[in-house]
C-alpha cells in the first residue's frame, strides 16, 4: 500500500545573515513560518510558531476537527508569542506568518494567516488555495492594481495580518478541501513565491521526481533569482487514501529546528501595551527586503492615500509622455514636409508637356508629397527618345533654378 511522500527545505537564502523562517514535515502536520521583526526576533517568532503547532501532528477522526485543532494551535502559538515579548521586551514588534495542513483522509484542515502560500498541483495545473493577507492583495481583489503589478508594488511586503504581540484574537482563515492521489501539494515562504515564476513553480511541481529533489529544485530556482529572503518549501505527494507514515521521521528546518536563542535573560518589565490590530510600521535588518508589522492607527488610511498618490504620478507621467510624442511626431512631420517643398524636378503633366513640379516623387499613401508648379509649352512627345524617358520618369533638380536650367535644355533638344 502505497505511502504519503513529503520533504521540508530551508536556506537563509543570498542576502539575508540569519534565517528566520521555520518549516514542518511530520507524519500528518505540515507547517511553513515566516518570521519578522528582523535580529529583534523573527527567528524566535516563528520558532515558537511552528514548535507549539506541530503538537499538533495528531491522528484526527474528521478534517472538521482537525481544522479546529489547527486554530486552536495557532491561537496558542500567538499567545505565546505575547507572552515571549512581555518576558523579553528586546523582543517586541516580531511576529510571524504560518500556512498549515493537516492531512485526514481524503480531506486536508488548513489554517492560513500572513504571506506565505499553499498550492495545489493536480492535473497538470497549479493553483494557489491560500488568500495573501497584504495590502496590495487587497489593492489585487478591489480592482485596484493587477496580479502583475502586486509583484513589483513598494508595499508589497506590508501583512495586514500575522501572529504576534498584536492581537489576542487574531483572524485566522480556516477550511478543507478534499485531496486524491496523484495530488500534490506546496507550503513555501514569499521568498520561494515572490522570486519564482508561477510557471516555473508548476514545472517543477509537475515533475516525476520525488518531493525532495522537487523541493531542491525550487530552492534553487530561488538562488538563481538571487534569493533576496529566506527561502522555505514544504511538498507533499498525496498517495493512497489511508493514514500512513509520510515521513520515517518528522522533519523541522529553519530556526525552530535548533534551539531557541534570545538576545538576553528575561527581565522584569511592564507589559506594552498592545498594538491595535492593522498598524504597521516597517522593521528592517541590515540587509534584504522585510516584512511590514502594524504601527499606527491611520497607516492603512496613508497607504491608501499614498498608491493613489502613485497611481496619479503614473497616470501624469504617461500624459506627459504621449504629449511630448505627439509633438515630436507633429514636428517631425511639419518639418519634413518643409524639407519636401524645398525640392523640385521635371516631369510630364497631365497634358503631356514638360512641367516644374514642387515637392518629392514620394508620397505618403494617398497623400502626395508634390504638386504642379510650373507648366511649359514644350510638349514630350517632341523631345529626342532618351530626353522623353528621362521626363517620364522625372529629373530631380536642387532648387528651381536648376530645374528652369533642365527645362530649357530640354527645350533646346526638342528644337533641334
Amino acid at each position: 500500500m502505497a505511502a504519503n511522500k513529503a520533504a521540508a527545505i530551508s536556506h537563509v537564502g543570498k542576502i539575508r545573515s540569519n534565517n528566520q523562517d521555520s518549516g514542518y514535515a511530520g507524519r500528518d502536520l505540515f507547517v511553513v513560518a515566516d518570521g519578522m521583526g528582523g535580529h529583534a526576533g523573527g527567528d524566535v517568532a516563528s520558532a515558537i510558531a511552528v514548535t507549539r503547532i506541530r503538537e499538533a501532528d495528531r491522528e484526527y477522526e474528521t478534517a472538521g476537527e482537525a481544522e479546529f485543532a489547527l486554530q486552536s494551535a495557532l491561537i496558542a502559538a500567538n499567545s505565546l508569542l505575547a507572552e515571549t515579548v512581555f518576558e523579553h521586551p528586546e523582543l517586541t514588534g516580531m511576529g510571524t506568518t504560518v500556512s498549515a495542513m493537516v492531512r485526514v483522509g481524503d480531506e486536508i484542515a488548513f489554517a492560513h494567516i500572513g504571506d506565505s502560500r499553499i498550492y495545489l498541483f493536480r492535473d497538470g495545473e497549479l493553483k494557489q488555495v491560500s488568500t495573501d493577507h497584504t495590502f496590495v492583495q487587497r489593492l489585487v481583489d478591489s480592482g485596484r492594481i493587477t496580479e502583475e503589478e502586486a509583484m513589483v508594488h513598494p508595499r508589497r511586503s506590508v501583512l495586514m495580518r500575522v501572529l504576534g504581540d498584536v492581537d489576542a484574537s487574531p483572524e485566522i482563515d480556516t477550511w478543507t478541501l478534499d485531496t486524491r492521489p496523484g495530488d500534490r501539494w506546496l507550503i513555501c515562504s514569499d521568498g520561494l513565491s515572490g522570486v519564482v515564476k508561477h510557471d516555473d513553480m508548476q514545472a517543477a511541481l509537475a515533475s516525476k521526481e520525488g518531493p525532495r529533489q522537487v523541493a531542491e529544485r525550487l530552492l534553487k530556482q530561488s538562488l538563481d533569482a538571487g534569493a533576496p529572503d529566506n527561502v522555505t518549501a514544504v511538498v507533499l505527494d498525496i498517495g493512497d487514501t489511508t493514514r500512513g507514515d509520510v515521513l520515517k521521521d518528522p522533519v523541522t528546518v529553519g530556526s525552530a529546528a535548533a534551539p531557541l536563542q534570545f538576545g538576553s535573560e528575561p527581565k522584569p518589565a511592564t507589559r506594552a501595551s498592545r498594538l491595535p490590530a492593522l498598524r504597521l510600521h516597517p522593521i528592517r535588518p541590515a540587509t534584504g527586503p522585510t516584512h511590514f508589522e502594524p504601527q499606527s492607527e491611520d497607516y492603512l488610511d496613508e497607504l491608501i492615500e499614498e498608491d493613489a498618490r502613485r497611481v496619479r504620478r503614473r497616470r501624469l507621467t504617461w500624459m506627459v509622455g504621449l504629449i511630448v510624442l505627439v509633438v515630436a511626431i507633429v514636428l517631425a512631420i511639419f518639418f519634413g514636409y518643409q524639407w519636401t517643398q524645398s525640392r523640385y524636378y521635371v516631369g510630364e503633366s497631365q497634358d503631356g508637356r514638360v512641367a516644374i513640379f514642387q515637392g518629392v516623387q514620394q508620397g505618403i499613401g494617398p497623400i502626395s508629397l508634390s504638386h504642379l508648379y510650373e507648366e511649359t509649352d514644350v510638349p514630350v512627345d517632341g523631345l529626342p527618345t532618351y530626353d522623353k524617358q528621362q521626363v517620364e520618369q522625372t529629373i530631380n533638380a536642387d532648387d528651381l533654378q536648376s530645374a528652369r536650367n533642365i527645362v530649357e535644355q530640354l527645350d533646346n533638344a526638342g528644337g533641334q
